[in-house]
């Protein structure tokens, strides 16, 4: 089972997504990691009017890794046009989507296309062990 973890790179949540990767990487599970792996880390650009040709290779890339991945683990802890994106291509693909909200979420998007809402990393790693069965 691989897993790749989605959430806000734009809006600051880089290092949440990285620290998730390897807590999970740690916990034993198979990620596909979609930002170091093709340096896809793209937290630091603040304007993307103008660079068509990386949007589309990022966005180009992200859907590859949504297709390897049998698991979305999503963080709500920020907003991201991207992560509502993916979760929708992930749920018409038929791929399990588990929204990790440790906060409350004040918009039922997310909850919507999510098949498990969890509030904690033991929630999280019992969820995944459960699906690994």
């Amino acid at each position: 089972m691989k897993i790749m973890v989605c959430g806000s790179i734009g809006y600051g949540g880089i290092d949440e997504i990285r620290q998730l990767y390897l807590f999970l990487v740690k916990e034993g599970f198979d990620i596909v990691d979609h930002i170091v792996s093709k340096g896809m880390d793209y937290s630091n650009t603040k304007d993307f009017r103008n660079m068509k040709d990386l949007s589309d290779q990022i966005v180009a890339s992200d859907l590859e890794f949504i297709n390897k991945s049998d698991v979305l683990v999503v963080l709500a802890n920020k907003p991201s046009y991207g992560t509502g994106i993916e979760m929708y291509v992930a749920k018409n693909s038929g791929k399990r989507i588990i929204l990790f909200a440790k906060d409350p979420v004040p918009t039922p998007w997310p909850v919507h296309f999510s098949d498990e809402v969890v509030t904690s990393e033991q929630k999280l790693i019992k969820s995944l062990c459960e699906l690994k069965q």
